[in-house]
């Protein structure tokens, strides 16, 4: 079957380029809903090009009230469910090698907004199925490619689909990377919140403004102090920078010194990788001569609770790990302070031996402790035995088409299928290779696209057949 399926898909790469620019021409970030399409006009526009790809390819294809579109193999009771998405974030800047909707093919890769995440594997799964039905192999059981539209902001569209439909016996997505993922952390990302009265008395921090979104771990930060001059401040600045890395810059604006924090932003799920300004900025404004009372007491409570550098909720007591899933991690990721209180956001990934009583409830305790107000709930992880039927058919096939090493991957991010039972992430790149995924010139490896439909289609007949 092999020689086969490689024979079929020695003329197929134009084909598949092709599919995959038409989807990634297509700007699909999340917009208003309206009527039939729930998450906005990009991502209704994507589903329906996708759609009709999968039935110029012969699939049986069907609009699911705009949430999400499928394709089917043939009429049979769903043995496998290939789940990606149309959603795309947005472009961003720093593109240089196209412009984020203008897909161009360089030396082997192809940028684009979408084309790793996650149009180039949603083409590259909608080719396998043409290929096994071109083939004309004898199915006992239907393959299913089911197409979000809103995995980028909360796979809204996959819960309402499930909530009508039953799950396949067995699901991936191609939606991360090769081999398999097959352990996600759980989330923790609770809310904390102080008040105080206000304050007349000099030195204060009159406002402080840190992070863009609760899983990313915040590059820059910044805070308006009064009472204090940048001569004042840029003494103890220098000791925090040699600490911490974080540089700090300042100007005078309104009557107040505005410090400014640079660090190093990255995904919440790897804050290791990174360098946060929030927390280097609370560990300078902790370090000047501030007025006794509210602000202080709290950055204060917050530099000994999150304190610069500790990814691991060391001070919280809630440092955990085991060997499947590894260690949980932290990142405080949002932080507004005014002249009365303040409020912040953390981001936790929890391992699999996390549990309320070992991680909420101790945050809580401690956050509360110091007179903070927490609230948050905690996301359980989500494993599948990396000795079940369907991974080692996964793996083996991955290692007969690579000549790789298979092996079971443990993530801190979360993948499409968390909340799939039985659900895995499988494909569509390589290890090693860089995608700039969510980044400028993101790109995909066309030669990658292409191995992922191969196995893809080698995978939908051993599951099916």
């Amino acid at each position: 079957m092999r020689e086969q399926i490689e024979a079929y898909f020695a003329d197929k790469e134009k084909l598949l380029v092709e599919a995959v620019s038409r989807l990634v021409s297509i700007d699909s970030v999340e917009g208003d809903p309206a009527p039939g399409a729930p998450f906005g006009p990009g991502p209704a526009a994507a589903l329906k090009e996708a759609l009709a790809i999968a039935r110029e390819w012969g699939l049986a294809a069907q609009d699911h009230e705009g949430y999400v579109g499928t394709a089917d193999l043939n009429g049979g009771e769903d043995a496998l469910h290939i789940l990606g998405h149309l959603d795309v974030v947005a472009p961003g800047e720093g593109w240089s090698v196209t412009q984020p909707y203008a897909p161009k093919l360089v030396d082997g890769l192809l940028y684009g907004r979408g084309t790793d995440d996650d149009k180039g594997p949603v083409a590259a799964s909608l080719l396998a199925m043409k290929a096994v039905k071109d083939l004309g192999v004898p199915l006992s059981k239907n393959c299913k490619v089911i197409m979000g539209t809103n995995e980028e902001s909360g796979s809204g569209d996959i819960a309402w689909y499930f909530a009508r439909h039953p799950y396949a016996p067995a699901t991936f997505s191609p939606d991360a990377g090769f081999p398999v993922i097959n352990t996600e952390k759980g989330g923790f990302r609770p809310t904390f919140t102080k008040s105080w009265p206000a304050q007349a008395d000099l030195p204060r921090v009159k406002w402080l403004h840190g992070g863009i979104r609760g899983n990313i771990l915040p590059g820059d930060a910044s805070a308006g102090v009064e009472g204090l001059s940048m001569y004042d401040i840029q003494p103890v600045a220098r000791n925090i920078t040699a600490r911490t890395g974080i540089k700090f810059t300042f100007a005078h604006e309104d009557g107040l010194t505005v410090v400014k924090a640079k660090g190093e932003a990255s995904h919440a799920a790897y804050p290791e990788g990174g360098n946060n300004a929030i927390t280097g900025l609370i560990a300078l404004l902790c370090a000047l001569p501030l007025a006794e009372g509210g602000c202080k007491d709290a950055l204060n409570a917050l530099n000994a609770l999150i304190p610069h550098g500790d990814c691991a909720g060391r001070a919280l007591g809630i440092a955990q790990e085991e060997p499947v899933s590894g260690p949980l991690t932290l990142a405080f990721s949002l932080l507004e302070v005014d002249e009365t209180g303040l409020k912040g956001y953390f981001d936790s990934r929890v391992p699999l031996c996390a549990t309320q009583d070992n991680c909420l409830n101790v945050a809580r305790a401690a956050f509360e402790a110091k007179g903070f107000a927490f609230e948050g709930k905690q996301g359980a992880p989500h494993h599948v035995p990396a000795d079940s039927p369907f991974i080692k058919t996964l793996l083996g096939r991955y290692e007969e088409y690579t000549g790789l090493k298979g092996e079971c991957l443990s993530t801190g991010g979360g993948t499409y299928v968390h909340d799939i039972p039985g659900g895995v992430a499988f494909g569509c790149s390589l290890p090693g290779f860089d995608s700039h995924l969510h980044g400028a010139d993101e790109r995909a490896r066309v030669s990658d696209l292409m191995l992922s439909a191969k196995l893809f289609a080698h995978i939908i007949i051993d599951m099916c057949e």
